[in-house]
């Protein structure tokens, strides 16, 4: 009597969960998960089915994308030939996201690794099955989108009430009771930042300021200027709460007067303006002895005239002012839209792939770490003054022309930079 070879397939269990609120249990969620599975495939011992014992546990990861740690081992193992079934609870532990499971699929069928799910019959080697598959998905990734939908109304409601909903609190408050309540201790010190921008306008010279007075951010963290940038933006010290945009009034008790609150954002938003009945405030030109006219190779040296009270800023070319007649055709340019195309291609410029390649090479400084550091340049928080000194500190020069702008940077700024950046740990608030 002949007897039929039965085929070895092996099995891994893959098991999800979105929080990880239960987890710290003996037997948790994730652990019912596998139960259900080391079931399922010890019912197909017959067929060849045996468990292997890597566990795949995803605890606190989302189904909404495939950025887990678990399934991306269990993908490597797919791929290296040491699985040929994956035995997952439902399909929802596996994937949310219709487009994601697609990608899934193609892998795994690429792979020749089957996919089953404990309580639906889902065969994915047969088209009734993948049709099977794809309808469950679009219900799965439905369920997903209502609970996304519900989570955030509720959240926005909560908002639009002045209610706190989590998140870290605001320097000078602290969560009591799911409420935001004042920390007396960090008051001075609150107070002390917004007087002195409207006496110095620099977030990096009150951040200097506060730690070489031995004045700790929280945890022990030196202050940065992002620090202090973000603590005179912030509409929580004036008792209200923003949602998107939205200005309301909220529960929580108000720290910073608003006629002073005001008086630091006036003086945030003039750079070249000048305001009726106030004193201008100092900026400096953020583009000087860096913008070269390339077109009578002179430098572009700033200048201003006054218009019904309000100052206009520019760039001139310094040997054409000293011509009888105008020949430069670049000659003046508007200083506020020549700094924000410069800002804006210095900011694109190093966060392309083969400038950072570039300036990797010639630093020594790995890409990874300059493409950090540029994330982390608040562009549009800094002032005028902290603008200039990083063009200073990045570029050699910045060329106009009719052609176009070009600019040329300097890779020992980039060291001088990356120094700083490491003393300035950026926080969230």
């Amino acid at each position: 009597m002949m007897q039929q070879k039965i085929e070895i397939k092996r099995a891994a269990i893959y098991t999800r969960k979105s929080v990880e609120e239960g987890l710290e249990q003996e037997f948790n969620s994730l652990d019912a998960q596998r139960e259900a599975g080391e079931a399922y495939v010890k019912s197909q011992k017959a067929n060849g089915w045996v468990l292997l014992p890597d566990r795949y546990d995803d605890g606190g990861f989302s189904g909404g994308n495939l950025n887990r740690p678990a399934l991306k081992r269990l993908m490597a193992d797919c791929e290296a030939g040491k699985v040929d079934i994956i035995v997952v609870y439902k399909i929802d532990r596996l994937s949310r996201s219709i487009c994601d499971f697609a990608e899934l699929s193609r892998q795994l069928d690429r792979m020749n690794v089957a996919f089953v799910s404990v309580t639906q019959e889902i065969n994915t080697h047969t088209s009734a099955g993948r049709m099977m598959l794809n309808i469950l998905l679009t219900f799965a990734q439905f369920e997903r989108e209502v609970i996304t939908e519900r989570v955030r109304d509720k959240m926005r409601a909560s908002r639009l009430k002045g209610k706190w909903v989590g998140g870290n609190a605001a320097y000078g408050y602290k969560v009591e009771n799911h409420r935001l309540v004042p920390v007396p201790e960090e008051l001075p010190i609150l107070e002390r930042i917004y007087r002195r921008f409207t006496e110095v306008q620099s977030t990096r010279q009150i951040a200097y300021e506060l730690n070489n007075d031995g004045i700790p951010w929280r945890r022990g963290k030196a202050w940065t200027p992002q620090h202090i940038y973000r603590i005179l933006t912030n509409v929580t010290y004036l008792g209200k709460v923003d949602y998107k945009g939205e200005i309301v009034q909220g529960e929580h008790a108000q720290l910073i007067d608003k006629e002073l609150w005001e008086t630091v954002r006036d003086y945030m938003a003039a750079d070249c303006r000048t305001k009726p009945g106030k004193e201008r405030i100092g900026t400096e030109a953020m583009l000087a002895g860096i913008l070269r006219c390339g077109c009578c190779g002179g430098a572009m040296t700033p200048s201003y005239t006054i218009r019904n009270g309000r100052k206009y800023c520019y760039y001139l070319c310094s040997k054409d002012e000293k011509r009888a007649v105008s020949t430069c055709p670049i000659r003046r340019v508007p200083a506020g839209e020549i700094e924000k195309i410069v800002f804006s291609q210095i900011a694109d410029v190093m966060k392309a792939p083969e400038m950072l390649s570039a300036l990797s090479e010639a630093s020594g400084i790995p890409a990874m770490d300059i493409a950090g550091l540029m994330r982390s340049v608040v562009w549009d928080n800094m002032m005028a003054g902290e603008k200039h000194r990083l063009a200073e500190l990045l570029v050699v020069k910045a060329e106009i022309s009719l052609d176009g702008l070009e600019i040329e940077f300097k890779t020992s700024g980039i060291k001088n930079l990356m120094v700083e950046d490491m003393e300035d740990e950026e926080e969230n608030d």
